[in-house]
């Protein structure tokens, strides 16, 4: 394979792997930790 495609199937795996971690961060499990900053700091 040419280097050219090897980095683009790099590059574009790393992004679908920081796309799925996000979506789980804040939908998944370990949204429960999450705040929320406007129910934080209600007037």
């Amino acid at each position: 394979m040419e280097p050219a495609i090897v980095l683009s199937i790099t590059i574009g795996a790393v992004l679908v792997a920081i796309t799925g971690y996000s979506i789980y961060t804040a939908f998944g499990p370990p949204s429960a930790a999450l705040g929320d900053p406007f129910e934080d700091h209600e007037d």
